[in-house]
Formats: C-alpha cells, sequence, structure tokens
C-alpha cells in the first residue's frame, strides 16, 4: 500500500485509490470525505504521475477550498500549487477573466453585488412602468436568479413563459435588466456560472482547451449543486469522464438556494459505469447517535440506501426531554451546561445549541445571561442587534423615553414617510439651537422653515408616538406594541418587499412578541422602561471578551459541516420542526428535507446528543400546543432514555355537554418533563372545572380601543361553538372564550393545526 492511502478503511482506500472513470464517493456523515478526497489527489500525483496542472478541484466555499489546498499541499509537496483548487464562481471568474471577449464581453467586466442588481431593477421597474405594488423588485429579482441557475437566460425565459400572462411583466423586466448588464459590461452572480457554461457551448475551443488541461476533476458537496453547476462539470469531464464527486444525498439541506438532489441521486444515469463507493464508517459520533440518526433518515424514499456505524461504542443513550413550555426548555438547558461545567465535566465550547429557526435563540440567549453563561450565535447576529428588532425597540423606546434622540431618528421614517435626510437635518439643526430633543423638534415642526409638507407628516409622527404612551398606561405593553405595529405598517413592509428573509424577520418580530408578553405574566406590575432595560442586559452580553470559551447557538442549516462533544437539539415539536410550511405544502419532498435537516442534526454529536420539545410555545403572543415532532416518533424507544413512556397526541370536540376526547394516538411518542402526568388530560380536568365555575358574564358592550381591523376590550361577533377562520392555521371550532383585562383569550379547535389558545385582538379570527 501506498504510504499516501496508508490509515486509510477499506471503502476509503477503494476510493481514494480509484484513478480512471466516473466514480461517486457517497460520505456518509463524519465518514472522513475530506480526507479521502485529498488523499486521492496526493496519490494521483504521487503514485500515478498526474501532473498537478491537470487536476481540478472544486468545492462551494473559500473556507472549504483553502482547507483542501492546505491538505493537498501537505500531502503533495513541491508542485501542489499547479491544483486547480477554487470554488465554482472563482473558477468561473478566471476562465471568464480570460475568454469572455469571444462572447461580446470586455474581459474587465464588473461583477454586481445584490445591491447594485436591487440598483438596476429599480431603474428597469421605472422605465417599463411596472408597479411595484403590482409586483416586487425581489420577487422580480428571485425569478432571475432561478432562471438563470436553470441556464435559462432572458430569451429562453420569454420563450418558455410565453403564454403565461401572469409572467409578462417579469419576461420584459428580465429582458431590460440583462440588457443593462451587458451595457455596462456587467455580470451579476448568477451569470458567472451561466455564462461560463455559455461561453463553453458557444466557443468549442474554448470548452476543449479546459477539457485538455483539466483530466481529472473532483467535485466536493455535490448534493448542493443545482443545474448550472452540473452542466458546467459535465462539460469539463468531457470524453475522459475522469470525474469524482463527493456528497451525501441524506445532507442535502439547500433546496431553497437552487440545489438539486436528483444531481446525486442521477449520477450513475448521467455517467454510465460509474463506481460508486459508499463510507459509512463514522469517525464522531457514537453509535446510540447513529441508530438514531439512520432510523430517522430510512423514512425517506428519495435517498440512496446507506447504514452509518462506527467502532465508538457508548453505553451513553440519546436522551429525550419534554418541558411544559419553551422557556422551561431553555432554562433547564442553560442549567444543565451550567451544572457541567462547575463539575468540570465539559467547556462550554463543547456545547451547541441547534434549533430550526434563528427567532428560536432569544429564549436561550437570556437563559444563558440568567446563568452568567458565555454564548456566541453561529450564522447570526444577537436577537436584540438584528435590524427589525432594533427598530421595534427603537419605537418602544421613543415612546417611553423620547429624549432618546438615536432612537426617535432610527425611526423617523420607518416605515418610509418621505422624511428625507434634508428633513432630518433641519429638525436636528432647530433642535440643537434651541436645545430641546429632537422628537420636541418634531413637534413643533411647523415652526421650522424650510420644510414644507414634510412638517405636517413629522407632526403627525410625534402625534402618533403621544398617543401610544396613553395607550400603554391603559391597556398594557403587548397591547400598545401590537397596535404600534399595525398602524405604523412596519409588519407588511417587510411583507412587501419580499425579500428572501422576509419570512425570518417577521419571525423575529414573533418572537419579539412573545418575549413582551412572557414579561407582562411574569411582571403583572411591569413597566415598559422596565421591559427595556432587562432587554439591555440581554443584549449587552455579547461585549465580554471573545477569548472566552462560550456555548454555540445556531440553526441546523448554520451547523452542516460542524460537530460538537455535547449537542443540545431543541423545538422538536409539529409545526416547528418540521415547520408549518412544509407540512402544509402538499409536497412529500418537502418533509424530506425536513427530515434530512434533522438527519444533520442528529449527526453534529460527538459524545452526547439530548433532545427536546416543549408542550407549549408562544407564537406572535399566543400560547400553541404542538404534538412532538414525527421525527422523534421515528426513533425507536430502545434508543432513547428520558420522557419516552407516553408519547401520544390528542385532540378534542367540542360538544354539548363539554368537552370529549375524540382521538387518542398510544403509538404517538409523548411525555413529560417533570412527570409521567397526562398533559392534555390535566387541561381536559381544567377545562371542566372552569366550565362548573361560572366566569364573568361576556358584555355585549363596551368601549374599545381599535387594532387594526379588530376590537381589544369589545366583545368579538363569534361564540363559543362558532365555526372560525384563521389565516394561517384554516378553520376551526371555537371551545371556550375567556375575558382578561385587556383581551377575550380564545381557544380554538383548527382542523388541521389543533388546539390553539390565542388573543381575539391578535388572531383576527373571521367567523364562518
Amino acid at each position: 500500500m501506498s504510504n499516501i492511502l496508508e490509515g486509510l478503511n477499506d471503502r476509503q482506500l477503494e476510493a481514494a485509490s480509484h484513478v480512471n472513470g466516473p466514480l461517486l464517493i457517497i460520505a456518509g456523515a463524519g465518514s472522513g470525505k475530506t480526507n479521502v478526497v485529498t488523499r486521492r489527489i496526493a496519490y494521483l500525483i504521487k503514485e500515478k504521475g498526474i501532473d498537478p496542472y491537470n487536476i481540478m478541484a472544486i468545492t462551494f466555499t473559500n473556507k472549504a477550498a483553502g482547507e483542501m489546498r492546505e491538505r493537498v499541499d501537505r500531502y503533495v509537496g513541491m508542485g501542489s500549487e499547479g491544483v486547480w483548487v477554487a470554488t465554482f464562481h472563482s473558477s468561473c471568474v478566471r476562465i471568464l477573466r480570460r475568454h469572455i471577449d469571444q462572447i461580446g464581453y470586455d474581459t474587465h467586466f464588473t461583477i454586481y453585488d445584490t445591491d447594485d442588481s436591487k440598483s438596476v431593477m429599480k431603474a428597469v421597474m421605472k422605465k417599463l412602468q411596472i408597479d411595484p405594488k403590482q409586483i416586487k423588485e425581489a420577487t422580480i429579482l428571485r425569478e432571475i436568479s432561478n432562471a438563470k441557475n436553470e441556464l435559462l437566460g432572458p430569451d429562453d425565459y420569454e420563450e418558455q413563459h410565453r403564454m403565461d400572462f401572469g409572467k409578462r411583466q417579469i419576461v420584459r423586466a428580465y429582458l431590460e435588466y440583462q440588457d443593462t448588464l451587458r451595457k455596462n459590461n456587467a455580470l451579476d452572480f448568477d451569470d458567472l456560472i451561466r455564462m461560463t457554461v455559455y461561453l463553453f457551448k458557444a466557443c468549442p475551443e474554448v470548452l476543449a482547451n479546459y477539457q485538455d488541461r483539466f483530466h481529472y476533476i473532483c467535485v466536493d458537496e455535490y448534493q448542493d449543486t443545482n443545474t448550472a453547476q452540473f452542466e458546467l462539470v459535465r462539460l469539463l469531464a468531457g470524453q475522459r469522464k475522469n470525474i469524482c464527486v463527493v456528497g451525501d444525498d441524506d445532507q442535502s439541506i439547500y433546496k431553497f438556494r437552487g440545489a438539486n438532489i436528483m444531481n446525486i441521486l442521477n449520477f450513475e444515469n448521467v455517467f454510465k459505469g460509474a463506481k460508486v463507493v459508499k463510507l459509512e464508517q463514522n469517525y464522531r459520533s457514537t453509535q446510540n447517535i447513529l441508530n438514531a440518526a439512520n432510523a430517522v433518515i430510512a423514512h425517506n424514499r428519495g435517498r440512496k440506501t446507506k447504514r452509518l456505524w462506527t467502532e465508538r461504542e457508548s453505553d451513553v443513550p440519546v436522551y429525550f426531554n419534554i418541558y411544559g413550555s419553551s422557556g422551561e426548555e431553555a432554562a433547564s438547558v442553560a442549567s444543565d451546561i451550567a451544572r457541567l461545567k462547575a463539575k468540570g465535566h465539559a467547556d462550554y465550547n463543547d456545547c451547541a445549541i441547534l434549533y430550526r429557526t434563528n427567532a428560536q435563540s432569544r429564549e436561550f440567549e437570556e437563559a444563558f445571561v440568567r446563568e452568567n453563561i458565555p454564548y456566541y450565535i453561529v450564522g447570526g447576529i444577537n436577537f436584540y442587534a438584528r435590524k427589525e428588532i432594533k427598530d421595534v425597540l427603537a419605537y418602544l423606546k421613543t415612546v417611553d423615553n423620547a429624549s432618546d434622540d438615536l432612537a426617535v431618528r432610527r425611526i423617523i421614517n420607518v416605515p418610509r414617510r418621505s422624511i428625507g435626510a434634508t428633513t432630518v437635518q433641519k429638525v436636528s439643526e432647530y433642535a440643537d439651537m434651541r436645545m430641546i430633543s429632537f422628537f420636541e423638534a418634531c413637534k413643533r415642526a411647523k415652526e421650522i422653515e424650510g420644510l414644507g409638507k414634510a412638517a405636517g407628516k413629522l407632526v403627525t409622527f410625534a402625534q402618533m408616538i403621544e398617543s401610544y404612551r396613553e395607550d400603554v398606561k391603559e391597556y398594557g405593553i403587548s397591547a400598545m406594541a401590537i397596535k404600534l405595529l399595525d398602524e405604523t405598517g412596519y409588519v407588511e413592509e417587510i411583507k412587501d418587499a419580499d425579500e428572501d428573509d422576509a419570512q425570518e424577520r417577521i419571525e423575529n418580530i414573533e418572537e419579539l412578541m412573545n418575549r413582551i408578553s412572557s414579561y407582562e405574566e411574569q411582571n403583572p406590575e411591569g413597566t415598559l422602561s422596565g421591559f427595556l432595560e432587562e432587554v439591555a442586559l440581554v443584549s449587552d452580553v455579547d461585549n465580554a471578551d471573545q477569548r472566552i470559551p462560550r456555548v454555540y447557538l445556531m440553526t441546523v442549516h448554520s451547523a452542516k459541516g460542524l460537530e460538537f462533544s455535547r449537542v443540545y437539539l431543541c423545538g422538536m415539536e409539529e409545526g416547528v420542526f418540521p415547520g408549518n410550511m412544509s407540512i402544509n405544502s402538499g409536497h412529500s419532498e418537502d418533509i424530506e428535507e425536513e427530515r434530512r435537516l434533522a438527519y444533520v442534526a442528529i449527526t453534529r454529536a460527538k459524545d452526547v446528543l439530548k433532545i427536546s420539545a416543549a408542550k407549549s410555545r408562544r407564537s406572535w403572543g399566543e400560547t400553541q400546543y404542538n404534538a412532538v415532532s414525527r421525527f422523534i416518533k421515528e426513533i425507536p424507544e430502545e434508543y432513547l432514555s428520558g420522557d419516552i413512556n407516553r408519547i401520544r397526541r390528542e385532540s378534542y370536540e367540542f360538544e354539548d355537554d363539554g368537552y370529549s376526547r375524540s382521538r387518542f394516538d398510544d403509538d404517538m411518542p409523548f411525555g413529560s418533563g417533570n412527570d409521567d402526568s397526562d398533559f392534555f388530560g390535566s387541561i381536559l380536568k381544567a377545562r371542566k372545572q372552569k366550565k362548573e365555575t361560572p366566569k364573568e358574564v361576556i358584555p355585549k358592550e363596551k368601549p374599545v380601543m381599535k387594532l387594526g381591523s379588530e376590537l381589544t376590550g369589545g366583545k368579538p361577533d363569534y361564540e363559543v361553538g362558532d365555526t372560525v377562520e384563521h389565516v394561517k392555521y384554516g378553520r376551526g371550532k371555537v371551545l371556550e372564550m375567556e375575558k382578561g383585562p385587556k383581551d377575550y383569550k380564545v381557544t380554538v379547535l383548527f382542523d388541521e393545526a389543533g388546539q390553539k389558545i390565542m388573543y381575539a385582538a391578535f388572531a383576527k379570527l373571521k367567523k364562518i
């Protein structure tokens, strides 16, 4: 055996020593794929005499390319610099810089970033008189990006949608957008790969030149390639077909970015006679963790069969716990980490908290502050430092203390009120001359010369803030905040912008509303000032010395490629993981991608994996009761320890004589974080007791405060027993209505989403 291949297991050796012909390496999580790829490159050079100049290795990120380059240099030594190691996009830039003049561009072309593309599209829409209220700039740019990833230029896109009148505005915009880029000698990010493929097809001699150079091609993370990337490597492989692709179909989790899992699943059909090697020995996790991962992913149909195994035996099981609420979940995780650290069993940076969405980080951040645990958010920023959160908090600070000029200036034109920089400057100068606050100057705007129509807008803004001060005194923080979001149209502006991250930004605002609601429940006499003080405490924690070990918090998407000794996989509930969007899409492939995401999460753990769910979780200020995730149900009980005695789902139907149990699924896992009590049974009992104790009679009329189209303080137009409809959860039956100090708490059993408890003003239920 070559010294270069020494230490590889049988399957790794089989892959690394393969020389000619197509090769598919199915590399399971933690199976040492990078080691195999770089050893194979070294083997080709040192043992088979292949010129480094004739080898190409492509990956997705600069970090991955840098790691691969470092290993190749270490194994090969002198001459290794001849190997082409680069990302897809940087490879295409190098090629286009040399040859793009052959398809009508200057080789000194400009590469437009996202902001440049937005500026061009705004100008295009203005020129073509496309109303942004009818179709958003971001929608058009996203459609163009998708088209380019599918190798559809503007003419191709126009032909494909010739009979689709719904796409005619996008067709016009795409044609004009691309024409503008061409005139400016510019390419956007998606053009880099598309135009390289176009170059190769339009100029066969250029393609032949690169085919003659790259005798051996290796593509890493092949499961993440899109159509354009697939076609690029297919062309480069040419007649030799010495192409090696490495990836794991079970870790294909980037469909939203255009990744096409069929590229890896159909590899043998495209490259006939391909050798397939499966790397199933895992060097990262214990067998118990792998058993859980294998059990979950086995439920996917669109995959290549494989089963991870390891020589790392351990008697430590996979722990599963269910808590009363998401707040209890976060507090328990923080307490567990603090205990381990105190006993010297683990350091902070041994631990990672994984969740489905960024918005879930908030409760963990606050729990860690209480326990004095340092942490770091991977792939994101502190929850309270996110733009949308800072904007809403700036509103709350202005309501609480209008002398905070920084907060007032931040939101004076957010959402847009046609109050420009010149107006702000004049107001600032007026305030400085009279030694008053910026907000006070806004109130006196009609005294400021040269403001014109802007003066009225400033006065209206100030009056709006003054009204919220009265609202918070009378109705509380959350009711005032709901009214503020509704009347300012802040959330609607995010929706209208139709950005790729719009849903995530809205979810973050939703989580802030949950935080406000929790604060009010925990502090009946709490004030807006008190809430803002708590927020400031959480915000300041990230200023600690970054050299101190920290607990890592991240979404599962951000965790791909990473590993940790101890992993806490949290929020494993239906509607959270998998998310409602995937559940309600009606497409099985969406659930399969969520399951692959769960597989990735589980396989991040090396030594200890603790999975948890919460019986109740807030959503937009409402308390919701979600079933335990189906992915937990898919793990056999022999691999789990903890709350596994009864993982159940229950639902109820309203009847004339009360609430009766209508469905009971014994094999759906459900447990308790503290004991084996029947959680939903306790709810049923409590509800029956409440029914026996008459509540305050719901008044027919009462003074009301407007909150969008709903009323808070007044009686809703539906009653117990009525069928209602919710914009998110669909149809359901009203089970209970409870009068509160500020609003009605309504319990609804939805046909599809199950039982939810919400506030009438925020739920906006419509009687059917």
